[in-house]
């Protein structure tokens, strides 16, 4: 998907909301645990009452990974069940040196190869450069990179004051930009972190971001909205367990419908007031 496809989807449904498929086999209700494949139905229902409302998908790859054999099947049967007007994101946080961040690429990219093909994957930076250019060969393909995250750790590192009077994150932000452009990079921002969102749009006007930390983790998504927005909205705002648990019962589905349309509803009128 390209940036203004990206950005078409967001216009026609009113909506950046990004959907976090994390979903763990112990929670979800238990008469769906007597199918041939649990996780699965459980995404399908989720992804047919949500996807109205939905820009993007994102399945959390360590709650697949952790079911072995199994969970890469229900993987591939959930992104080959998702919208082609949807954006995909492997939720991966891959990040090593360069011939095995190729075989990551290949991985989440080539459906040839593995049965997968994502739209996007989420890499970690800290190897720098060579780790991150491998995904960048797969044409049409995005890298969503981390870029300040809102998990409590995030002080021990991506904080630090850097001689030249810069964070280490807006020196990654920076130096970042010269490995992908706003057409084929995203980065993530910690929606809890939304008062250095003004700060961060200085570095990386244009690049889209992706932002969890809405609803269950606290985030504002009206300062997300504030802070964050540009013209082309250039937010993907994610929401996991808000929806797709806010009920564990044989009404699970309808009511995931009502929070995504919840947010979406909310969504449409920061699309109006702030971008």
């Amino acid at each position: 998907m390209t940036r203004a496809e990206l950005a078409e989807q967001i216009n026609s449904k009113k909506s950046f909301l990004c959907l976090g498929l994390d979903t763990d086999i112990r929670k979800i209700p238990q008469h769906l645990l007597d199918t041939e494949d649990p996780v699965f139905e459980f995404n399908k229902q989720i992804i047919d009452q949500t996807a109205e409302f939905t820009v993007a998908y994102k399945p959390n790859i360590a709650f697949y990974e952790a079911m072995g054999p199994k969970g890469w099947v229900s993987l591939q049967k959930t992104l080959d069940y998702i919208p082609d007007n949807c954006f995909t994101i492997a939720d991966a946080k891959r990040g090593d040196i360069g011939n095995t961040s190729g075989l990551y690429a290949r991985t989440f990219f080539d459906k040839a190869s593995s049965g997968l093909s994502f739209d996007s994957v989420t890499v970690a930076p800290y190897m720098g450069r060579d780790s991150v250019e491998p995904f960048f060969e797969f044409e049409g393909k995005w890298v969503i990179l981390l870029g300040l995250t809102s998990n409590e750790g995030s002080q021990d590192f991506q904080n630090l004051d850097l001689a030249e009077g810069k964070k280490l994150y807006e020196k990654v932000l920076e130096r970042s930009q010269e490995w992908g452009g706003p057409d084929k990079m995203m980065y993530v921002v910690g929606a809890t972190k939304a008062e250095s969102l003004k700060s961060i749009r200085q570095i990386i006007p244009d690049h889209f971001l992706l932002v969890p930390g809405v609803g269950a983790q606290g985030g504002s998504l009206e300062e997300v909205s504030v802070y964050g927005m540009n013209k082309d909205c250039g937010l993907l705002v994610n929401s996991s367990r808000g929806i797709i648990y806010a009920s564990s019962g044989e009404d699970f589905a309808e009511k995931a419908r009502a929070e995504a349309q919840k947010l979406q509803l909310e969504m449409a009128q920061y699309l109006d007031k702030y971008r």
